[in-house]
This record gives structure tokens, C-alpha cells and sequence, in this order.
């Protein structure tokens, strides 16, 4: 395995006693909040394997909570995420399942408003560093350590070349692009990391080209 700094090996600065079950936790949480794109109503997270075992003891449960209302994972305020959330009127619940997972720090957080829902699988890794590896049922591999753009869109010829002109066109570099589709000619979704963050201007062109139904972002 290489590192690429110091942090790499030592871990990310963090409020809780485990990178992988507290500062993981929180990166997923706020991945998840980040591609929401708004406040929540309602926040359910499923944890598997080692999570659901020690998620208490190792401030599993406050640290994705606290991601999930946007904070970072040095950020203070995640040891009173549940009062915070509950003064928001965001609703949490947690469900400790028994299903076996590829692996052992795994959790699935459903996010819900009165008019749309996000489903993400992501797991920690170790060193605060996490991978997402579902996002509403598609199947993807994203490291959640590089800006990155999500484009839902229908199935359709061209569109993933009319996207890669677009990013082309404001000099966005792609370091990894994955796709995936449910059925031929039905709904797709189009993950790229980049190698800056994404300008505003960028996403409103993509939700403009044909043929997109959604378009989020992710960044540093």
C-alpha cells in the first residue's frame, strides 16, 4: 500500500477515538449529505459487520450524524450531532443488521424530504479514508478523497460524450469515470473524479444537455 503524506499513515484530524469507525463515519455521512443536496427530514442508517457491534463505544452513531448535517470531521460540534439533528427536525434511526458484507465497516444511509430520496452504501477503510460503493441502487467504486461529479440520466446515445465535451470544454481533468445503467435504454448514472473542484457554471451547463435527470457534486 503506498501513502502519499504523513496523514495517510496517522490518520485524519478528527473528533472521536477511531479513524475508521468515527472519521470514516462522518465522511460517509457527509458524502451522503453532499449529493443530497439539501436538509433531510429523515436520516436511516443501516450498519453491518464490525459497525454494528461497536458503533456506540466508538462514536460511530454521532459521528455519522454529524457528517450527514455537513460538519467535518474535526468539526466540534459532531459530540452534540443528536441534539443539533433533533433541533433541525431531522429524524434518525439506526438499524444494527445481521447481514454479512463484503466488508466489515460497511453502512447504508437513507436520506429523505417531502420530495426526493438518496440511498448510499459506503465503507471505511481504515485511516479515515472510505469508498462508496452503491449510490440508489447503482453499483460504483468512488474513494470520496477527490472532487467528483454524479450524473443520473436516461440511457441514450451520446450523452456521456456530450458530458466528457463538457467538462473538456472547461478544462476538467478525469482521473477514474465509471457508468452503469439498470437496463439497456432505462436510467444510468455517469461518476467522475476530477482533479479540481467543480465551478457552479459547470453543473447548470450539465443539467442543461439533453437527456440528464440529475447532476450532483462532491468536492474537497
Amino acid at each position: 500500500m503506498k501513502y502519499r503524506t504523513v496523514f495517510d499513515i496517522i490518520g485524519p484530524v478528527m473528533i472521536g477515538p477511531s479513524s475508521s469507525h468515527t472519521a470514516g463515519a462522518a465522511r460517509i455521512g457527509r458524502v451522503a449529505r453532499t449529493l443530497f443536496g439539501e436538509k433531510p427530514s429523515e436520516a436511516t442508517i443501516h450498519l453491518y459487520g464490525s459497525f454494528a457491534q461497536t458503533y456506540k463505544g466508538h462514536g460511530t452513531d454521532v459521528a455519522v450524524v454529524g457528517g450527514i448535517l455537513d460538519f467535518d470531521t474535526y468539526d466540534p460540534r459532531i459530540r452534540e450531532s443528536f441534539q443539533l439533528a433533533k433541533a433541525e427536525n431531522i429524524r434518525i434511526e439506526f438499524h444494527e443488521e445481521e447481514a454479512i458484507t463484503d466488508h466489515p465497516n460497511t453502512m447504508k444511509i437513507v436520506l429523505h424530504n417531502d420530495h426526493k430520496s438518496l440511498e448510499l452504501v459506503g465503507i471505511s477503510i481504515g485511516g479515515g479514508k472510505i469508498e462508496i460503493i452503491e449510490m440508489n441502487g447503482f453499483k460504483l467504486r468512488l474513494s470520496g478523497n477527490h472532487p467528483a461529479i454524479f450524473v443520473i440520466h436516461h440511457d441514450r446515445y451520446g450523452v456521456i460524450a456530450a458530458v466528457s465535451n463538457l467538462l473538456a470544454k472547461h478544462e476538467m481533468n478525469i482521473g477514474h469515470m465509471e457508468v452503469s445503467r439498470r437496463e439497456k435504454g432505462e436510467e444510468a448514472l455517469m461518476v467522475m473524479e476530477v482533479d479540481q473542484n467543480v465551478e457552479q457554471a459547470l453543473i447548470d451547463e450539465l443539467r442543461s444537455l439533453p437527456n440528464i435527470k440529475l447532476v450532483s457534486n462532491i468536492y474537497e
